[in-house]
């Protein structure tokens, strides 16, 4: 397992286009980013965005694998952090349930180094009891959370639910996974 190899999974938050700056200024400091998107964050920001920011192929889907070891093996055999920016209340409840339905959630499952999660959704998803219950069972197995932050949200209102900005998250995964020189 590498330390400076991370894997940047992308769900279906409207936050996914500060995923791209978070990207970007984690190759400029050296991190070998590989991207993950679901589906959902694919309605909101290009997997080609990623290629370009990542310099790595990005995966998509479980059913596109050009080489014999499908790519969330042979990447979880490699990546020390698996880092999920932005984070919805979906991507929590399925792997707080062990739910392996596309290649993120599949590749989650696969991981076996820390995880940082990064919640972004709308304030009262984030209050529903269900929600909480899935980060207290996370954080329970190791899961590690940054935010969500106060403020206005994409739907219009505001409150506990803005994902954590791409600088606050780069400190805390270079606390969890420092560059050796």
């Amino acid at each position: 397992m590498s330390e400076q190899c991370l894997v940047l999974g992308i769900t279906g938050g409207i936050a996914a286009y500060k995923a791209a700056d978070l990207c970007s200024k984690l190759v400029q400091k050296t991190y070998d980013v590989h991207v993950i998107m679901t589906a959902s964050a694919q309605e909101l920001i290009t997997a080609r965005t990623f290629l370009t920011l990542s310099r790595n192929p990005v995966i998509t889907s479980l059913w596109e694998e050009p080489d014999w070891q499908p790519g969330h093996v042979a990447l979880a055999e490699r990546a020390g952090l698996l880092v999920v920016a932005p984070c919805t209340a979906n991507f929590i409840g399925k792997l707080a349930h062990g739910i392996a339905d596309d290649a993120l959630t599949t590749y989650a499952l696969t991981h076996s180094g820390r995880v940082l999660l990064a919640p972004a959704m709308n304030p009262k998803m984030w209050h529903n009891a269900a929600v909480q219950a899935n980060v207290a069972l996370l954080k329970e197995r190791g899961g590690e959370f940054i935010g969500p932050e106060s403020g206005r949200v994409a739907c219009g209102g505001a409150g506990l639910g803005r994902m954590a900005e791409p600088d606050e998250i780069i400190s805390r995964i270079e606390q969890l996974c420092p560059l050796k020189e």
